[in-house]
């Protein structure tokens, strides 16, 4: 099976819920589009928090909207190991068990209990694209990428619905590792299940 999609790298984000937006920016706040992202409905926004972990920080990490119905703060493994903290690979919104860390914004700071993963790398794809490619939502599959260093990413999970669009999200880890580029394109090259 061949099956081309784009890239979309995903450097460390959140998403957060109507509660922890209004303690970090004050209540009633919205937040502003800086830049629509592929996945329809969703958009990098112009508000920025710190990410407080055990051991280190960092500033001004980017909040990508709208609000979710929970708080969750996806980074890579390099990013994990910096702020001290060890979060499971999963797929978003799977937060349970997940280790927690501080958020600061201009009007409050939030202590999250739970909250941190490092996203399982994934395939959106909207239901006619996973007909189109013979696959639906939580199949598994291995993608080839051809960057630098071509790599064989093994079970990636596709997410279909609505909502979706074609699109292979990978973390700032699994990019560098293979020598790809936001917008490269991989390949889907089997269906493992």
């Amino acid at each position: 099976m061949a099956y081309k999609v784009p890239i979309g790298i995903s450097n460390k984000h959140l998403h957060l819920s109507e509660q922890a937006l209004a303690a970090l920016f004050g209540e009633g706040y919205k937040l502003t589009p800086y830049k629509e992202l592929v996945q329809p409905g969703q958009y990098a926004a112009h508000e920025q928090v710190d990410i407080i972990g055990p051991k280190g920080s960092f500033k001004n990490i980017r909040i990508i909207g709208p609000t979710r119905p929970q708080t969750q703060v996806e980074v890579s493994l390099t990013d994990a190991r910096a702020l001290g903290i060890e979060p499971p690979v999963r797929e978003s919104g799977k937060l349970q068990g997940s280790p927690g860390v501080r958020l600061v914004g201009p009007k409050g700071e939030v202590e999250l209990e739970s909250g941190a993963i490092v996203a399982l790398r994934h395939i959106h794809l909207s239901p006619e694209q996973a007909r189109e490619a013979g696959l639906q939502d939580k199949d598994l599959v291995d993608v080839k990428t051809s960057g630098k260093r071509p790599l064989i990413f093994e079970d990636v999970l596709i997410r279909s619905g609505e909502g979706h669009f074609r699109e292979f999200h990978i973390d700032t880890d699994e990019a560098n590792a293979a020598g790809i580029a936001n917008n490269d394109e991989a390949e889907i090259i089997r269906k493992k299940n």
